[in-house]
């Protein structure tokens, strides 16, 4: 994924300017025990994990909110520096290893897709989420990768979704608590449910951060209205055949979830 052109960047920054001098908390979805605001003069720090077989909305979502909060200050971090591979086959690119991440994060976030499972296991990964959320002020996940944060220990006693498939059967395996919610905050952790839910969520986050205007200025500048042409986006809206499909296509990950959660 290459960085917007400057153009790009200069006319998100010209819309989004005036909701800088907004609220630093939403009056109505701050929380106790949420992290201490940020000062809107300093950018906030960010880290976004790649790895492969991610799914690229779940990461891609929420950066098109979050990375007007942080110029110069959102990282993509993988094993390594380099090109990595999603699930679909789009390729990303982490401009950090776990080694040269910055210590000191505002948002830890951790994407879902297909390569979940194997992340589960991956020790080098856990311990690098762990070490960075033990100072990061938000810990965040997408879709499955609610349930990485949960195998580096993250979720334990914590409310918390993920994609409906694993949703109920395998979040509990990790400590944490199911809720069925596109987002979910439970003090310092935000996960949201399946793929698209991470445009909800870094809407969110965005308010969380800087307040709600300027989340409804990006959510405007973002044109985000969504308007889907069938009602198919949950078990409950797409009928029994469609939901078997679905399982069909989604078996393996679920199988590997289920299996990473048990060792």
């Amino acid at each position: 994924m290459t960085a917007p052109d400057a153009s790009r960047r200069d006319l998100v920054a010209a819309a989004l300017a005036a909701a800088l001098v907004a609220p630093l908390r939403p009056a109505l979805a701050a929380a106790a025990g949420d992290p201490a605001p940020i000062p809107p003069d300093r950018p906030v720090r960010i880290a976004m994990l790649v790895y492969p077989g991610l799914t690229a909305l779940d990461l891609v979502g929420p950066q098109t909110f979050l990375a007007g909060l942080a110029p110069g200050n959102l990282h993509l971090v993988g094993a390594e520096p380099g090109p990595v591979t999603s699930d679909t086959g789009l390729v990303l690119v982490a401009t950090h290893g776990f080694a040269t991440c910055p210590a000191d994060l505002d948002v830890l976030f951790v994407p879902g897709g297909d390569g979940t499972p194997a992340q589960m296991g991956n020790a080098a990964l856990l311990a690098f989420l762990r070490d960075r959320a033990a100072r990061a002020g938000w810990i965040a996940s997408v879709c499955t990768g609610s349930l990485i944060l949960g195998a580096a220990g993250l979720l334990r006693g914590y409310r918390a979704t993920s994609h409906w498939s694993v949703r109920d059967a395998v979040l509990p395996l990790l400590g944490a608590r199911p809720v069925a919610e596109r987002v979910v905050f439970d003090r310092d952790r935000v996960t949201a449910a399946g793929v698209s839910a991470g445009l909800d969520l870094g809407l969110a986050l965005a308010a969380r951060l800087r307040g709600d205007s300027y989340a409804r200025t990006a959510q405007l500048v973002a044109e985000y209205a969504p308007a889907p042409p069938f009602r198919a986006g949950t078990p409950a809206e797409a009928g029994s055949a469609t939901v078997r499909a679905a399982e069909a296509i989604l078996a393996p990950l679920v199988t590997g979830a289920e299996a990473a959660a048990r060792r």
